[in-house]
């Protein structure tokens, strides 16, 4: 019964979850673009070598640090929301979120071998890893049945109404 009452809930973490494993798979490719275009593969060099010489611990950091300043950038788009300045809220919000993305995904590539030394560090990446496979199974079904009903391809009522407004549409269509 709980598990039943909990279905949403966890269907929405995984949606959740996989909307952020779709931006750090699509943001990657672009700072890995922007690096080649400018000299951050320079800078990415250096702070490899850097890394190289840290302890995972201080690696961490590395990692951890440059992400706090965007912290309050997501605060001035939350009142940026409360003032009503909706355009530029979103527009901030959705400016930070591919930024920290992508500047998280820029660091990951850089520390990744050092952190995957901590043991706990190792655990939580297969756990994410893990996370990420099982979100995926949960909403596959999902995001089929709404491709399903989209196209019309499926045999509920939603299907069938959207196939009989598309034979309806072709009709008209035909007719003039």
């Amino acid at each position: 019964m709980l598990r039943r009452l909990l279905q949403p809930l966890w269907i929405l973490l995984a949606i959740i979850f996989l909307i952020e494993a779709w931006l750090w798979d699509h943001v990657e490719p672009i700072v890995a673009r922007a690096v080649a275009l400018i000299p951050l593969r320079t800078f990415k060099q250096w702070l490899a070598d850097r890394v190289d010489s840290l302890s995972p611990a201080m690696t961490l950091i590395v990692f951890a640090v440059p992400i706090i300043p965007l912290f309050p950038l997501k605060l001035v788009g939350l009142w940026l929301l409360t003032r009503n300045y909706w355009l530029s809220a979103i527009s901030l919000i959705l400016f930070v979120k591919v930024l920290g993305v992508g500047l998280t995904a820029f660091l990951f590539d850089v520390t990744r071998p050092k952190l995957l030394e901590m043991p706990w560090f190792q655990s939580l990446y297969d756990f994410v890893i893990a996370t990420r496979a099982k979100a995926t199974a949960v909403v596959e079904p999902l995001k089929r049945r709404i491709l399903e009903t989209v196209r019309g391809d499926g045999d509920g009522w939603s299907a069938r109404m959207l196939r009989l407004i598309a034979r309806f549409r072709k009709s008209v269509h035909e007719a003039r």
